[in-house]
Protein backbone atom coordinates (compact mmCIF):
# COMPACT_ATOMS: atom_id res chain seq x y z
CA UNK A 1 0.00 0.00 0.00
CA UNK A 2 1.83 3.09 -1.16
CA UNK A 3 1.36 6.04 1.20
CA UNK A 4 1.05 9.34 -0.65
CA UNK A 5 1.44 12.80 0.81
CA UNK A 6 0.69 14.83 -2.34
CA UNK A 7 -2.95 14.69 -3.47
CA UNK A 8 -2.09 15.66 -7.04
CA UNK A 9 -0.23 12.36 -7.59
CA UNK A 10 -3.19 10.20 -6.51
CA UNK A 11 -4.89 9.97 -9.96
CA UNK A 12 -1.82 8.28 -11.43
CA UNK A 13 -2.64 5.24 -9.25
CA UNK A 14 -6.29 4.99 -10.33
CA UNK A 15 -7.92 3.20 -13.23
CA UNK A 16 -10.78 4.81 -15.15
CA UNK A 17 -14.03 4.75 -13.22
CA UNK A 18 -12.47 4.01 -9.85
CA UNK A 19 -13.63 6.00 -6.87
CA UNK A 20 -11.92 7.23 -3.73
CA UNK A 21 -12.94 6.29 -0.21
CA UNK A 22 -12.44 8.84 2.57
CA UNK A 23 -11.93 7.65 6.14
CA UNK A 24 -12.21 9.51 9.42
CA UNK A 25 -10.52 7.08 11.78
CA UNK A 26 -11.72 7.37 15.37
CA UNK A 27 -11.27 5.19 18.41
CA UNK A 28 -14.92 4.10 18.44
CA UNK A 29 -15.98 4.56 14.81
CA UNK A 30 -14.66 4.92 11.27
CA UNK A 31 -16.53 7.46 9.19
CA UNK A 32 -16.69 6.69 5.47
CA UNK A 33 -17.29 8.93 2.47
CA UNK A 34 -17.13 8.17 -1.25
CA UNK A 35 -16.13 10.35 -4.18
CA UNK A 36 -17.87 10.26 -7.53
CA UNK A 37 -15.99 8.69 -10.45
CA UNK A 38 -14.83 12.12 -11.66
CA UNK A 39 -13.29 12.79 -8.23
CA UNK A 40 -15.13 16.05 -7.70
CA UNK A 41 -17.79 15.47 -5.04
CA UNK A 42 -17.47 13.67 -1.70
CA UNK A 43 -20.62 12.13 -0.25
CA UNK A 44 -21.04 10.79 3.30
CA UNK A 45 -21.41 7.02 3.01
CA UNK A 46 -21.52 5.10 6.29
CA UNK A 47 -20.08 4.71 9.77
CA UNK A 48 -18.38 1.55 10.95
CA UNK A 49 -18.64 0.91 14.68
CA UNK A 50 -15.18 -0.34 15.61
CA UNK A 51 -14.91 -3.76 17.20
CA UNK A 52 -11.93 -5.96 16.40
CA UNK A 53 -9.48 -4.96 13.71
CA UNK A 54 -10.25 -7.99 11.53
CA UNK A 55 -13.98 -7.24 11.52
CA UNK A 56 -13.37 -3.54 10.81
CA UNK A 57 -11.01 -4.39 7.93
CA UNK A 58 -13.50 -6.90 6.50
CA UNK A 59 -16.19 -4.20 6.43
CA UNK A 60 -13.79 -1.85 4.62
CA UNK A 61 -12.93 -4.60 2.13
CA UNK A 62 -16.65 -5.11 1.40
CA UNK A 63 -17.13 -1.38 0.69
CA UNK A 64 -13.99 -1.26 -1.48
CA UNK A 65 -15.23 -4.20 -3.53
CA UNK A 66 -18.85 -3.03 -3.81
CA UNK A 67 -18.02 0.58 -4.74
CA UNK A 68 -15.04 0.07 -7.10
CA UNK A 69 -12.63 1.92 -4.82
CA UNK A 70 -9.17 2.60 -6.23
CA UNK A 71 -7.65 4.61 -3.38
CA UNK A 72 -8.09 5.73 0.21
CA UNK A 73 -7.95 9.23 1.65
CA UNK A 74 -7.29 8.86 5.35
CA UNK A 75 -7.54 11.75 7.76
CA UNK A 76 -4.23 12.44 9.51
CA UNK A 77 -4.96 13.76 13.02
CA UNK A 78 -2.07 16.16 13.49
CA UNK A 79 -1.86 18.32 16.60
CA UNK A 80 -2.84 21.95 16.17
CA UNK A 81 0.84 22.94 15.95
CA UNK A 82 1.34 20.43 13.11
CA UNK A 83 3.24 17.90 15.21
CA UNK A 84 2.46 14.21 15.26
CA UNK A 85 1.05 12.72 18.44
CA UNK A 86 -0.30 9.33 19.51
CA UNK A 87 -3.30 9.52 17.17
CA UNK A 88 -0.99 9.94 14.17
CA UNK A 89 0.94 6.87 15.32
CA UNK A 90 -2.36 4.96 15.61
CA UNK A 91 -3.27 6.02 12.06
CA UNK A 92 0.06 4.72 10.71
CA UNK A 93 -0.41 1.47 12.64
CA UNK A 94 -3.89 1.09 11.11
CA UNK A 95 -2.40 1.45 7.61
CA UNK A 96 0.36 -1.07 8.41
CA UNK A 97 -2.20 -3.54 9.74
CA UNK A 98 -4.36 -3.17 6.61
CA UNK A 99 -1.32 -3.72 4.40
CA UNK A 100 -0.45 -6.86 6.34
CA UNK A 101 -3.82 -8.47 5.57
CA UNK A 102 -3.58 -10.80 2.59
CA UNK A 103 -7.18 -10.13 1.60
CA UNK A 104 -6.88 -6.33 1.66
CA UNK A 105 -6.37 -4.76 -1.77
CA UNK A 106 -3.08 -2.95 -2.45
CA UNK A 107 -4.53 0.56 -2.70
CA UNK A 108 -2.73 3.88 -2.51
CA UNK A 109 -3.38 5.81 0.72
CA UNK A 110 -3.35 9.59 0.76
CA UNK A 111 -2.84 11.03 4.23
CA UNK A 112 -4.81 14.26 4.52
CA UNK A 113 -4.52 16.80 7.32
CA UNK A 114 -7.79 16.55 9.22
CA UNK A 115 -7.25 19.27 11.83
CA UNK A 116 -10.58 20.83 12.78
CA UNK A 117 -12.60 18.66 10.37
CA UNK A 118 -14.94 17.35 13.06
CA UNK A 119 -15.28 20.80 14.59
CA UNK A 120 -16.15 22.31 11.19
CA UNK A 121 -18.75 19.64 10.52
CA UNK A 122 -20.26 20.00 13.97
CA UNK A 123 -20.52 23.79 13.53
CA UNK A 124 -22.28 23.25 10.19
CA UNK A 125 -24.73 20.80 11.76
CA UNK A 126 -25.42 23.15 14.68
CA UNK A 127 -25.97 26.04 12.27
CA UNK A 128 -28.47 23.82 10.44
CA UNK A 129 -30.27 23.32 13.79
CA UNK A 130 -29.57 19.58 13.78
CA UNK A 131 -30.40 17.88 17.09
CA UNK A 132 -27.60 16.46 19.22
CA UNK A 133 -28.85 12.91 18.58
CA UNK A 134 -28.87 13.39 14.80
CA UNK A 135 -25.43 15.04 14.90
CA UNK A 136 -24.04 12.03 16.73
CA UNK A 137 -25.45 9.69 14.10
CA UNK A 138 -23.91 11.48 11.10
CA UNK A 139 -20.86 13.41 12.28
CA UNK A 140 -18.26 10.71 11.56
CA UNK A 141 -19.30 10.09 7.96
CA UNK A 142 -19.70 13.84 7.40
CA UNK A 143 -16.18 14.40 8.79
CA UNK A 144 -14.95 11.75 6.34
CA UNK A 145 -16.68 13.65 3.52
CA UNK A 146 -15.06 16.90 4.72
CA UNK A 147 -11.63 15.24 4.65
CA UNK A 148 -12.23 13.64 1.25
CA UNK A 149 -13.61 16.87 -0.24
CA UNK A 150 -10.49 18.74 0.86
CA UNK A 151 -8.33 16.25 -1.03
CA UNK A 152 -10.63 16.39 -4.08
CA UNK A 153 -10.49 20.18 -4.11
CA UNK A 154 -6.69 19.98 -4.04
CA UNK A 155 -6.77 17.62 -7.04
CA UNK A 156 -8.65 20.21 -9.08
CA UNK A 157 -6.91 23.36 -7.82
Amino acid sequence: MPVIEDATSLPTYLNAGQRLLGLDLGTKTIGLAIADTRHQIATPYDTIKRTKFGADAAQLEAVIDAENIGGLVLGLPLNMDGSAGPRVQATHAFIRNLAARESFPDLPVLLWDERLSTAAVERTLIDADTSRAKRGAVIDKMAAAFILQGALDRLHA
